[in-house]
């Protein structure tokens, strides 16, 4: 899918900002951002944004790679009924490929946050970069482990990819997405050399890369 709307400050070019820590604390809604599906060889990433409710708070909140399957399909149907607000955004094949994942990163967090029907007074983001915007921001390393409304985060992304994972498959079943979730692993590997890239591989990806010139060499 192509880009709707791109800053240059994202461009492959251009330097990403700075890690800015902020001392102070104001008043008014905060947003936890996070993504899922930076290492995989296949597939969009998709970044979420959640403004959590302090009158209804969600139990059981962590990093989603910690959480089984079935409970992060519980806590996603929970969090989208009891968030003040949240969104989840993409960066495509396309743009991964012409940006690189960082950038395209990057990007599906701004979207995500702009997404956001209420607008944050701040915006705290898992890891250590942080994408462009108008709001103050500040990442923090392991934040999903750390912030609920980054847990939450996490949780979105995550479900949602893995849904888009589970249509991929069904459009391409050689491939093991709906297991591997496009992750390099021996299986998928193996259909790589077996059956070349199909048209949702990362073709900026080295396995990705060398897949598609052996086929075209056959």
């Amino acid at each position: 899918m192509p880009s709707r709307r791109f800053s240059a400050a994202e461009g492959a070019a251009a330097p990403e900002p700075a890690q800015f820590a902020f001392s102070f604390d104001r008043p008014g809604l905060v947003a936890g951002v996070d993504e899922a599906g930076r290492g995989p060889l296949a597939g969009p990433v998709v970044a979420a944004a959640v403004i959590l409710d302090e009158l209804q708070p969600i139990d059981g909140l962590g990093d989603s790679k910690a959480l089984t399957a079935r409970r992060r399909e519980r806590l996603f149907d929970e969090i989208r009924a009891k968030a003040l607000a949240c969104c989840i955004a993409e960066a495509s094949v396309e743009e991964i490929d012409r940006l690189n994942i960082l950038h395209a990163t990057m990007l599906a967090m701004r979207r995500a946050v702009e997404g956001l029907r209420l607008r944050p007074v701040k915006v705290l983001v898992d890891g250590n970069r942080i994408p462009t915007l108008r709001i103050p921001a500040e990442a923090i390393v392991k934040g999903d482990a750390k912030v609920a409304a980054i847990s939450a985060a996490s949780i979105l992304a995550k479900v949602h990819r893995d849904r888009l994972c589970a249509e991929l498959h069904a459009l391409h079943p050689g491939y093991g997405f709906d297991v591997h979730k496009g992750y390099p692993t021996a299986a998928h590997l193996d259909a790589l050399h077996r059956l070349g890239p199909c048209e949702q591989h990362r073709r900026s990806y080295a396995p990705v890369r060398r897949a598609e010139l052996e086929h075209a060499s056959r």
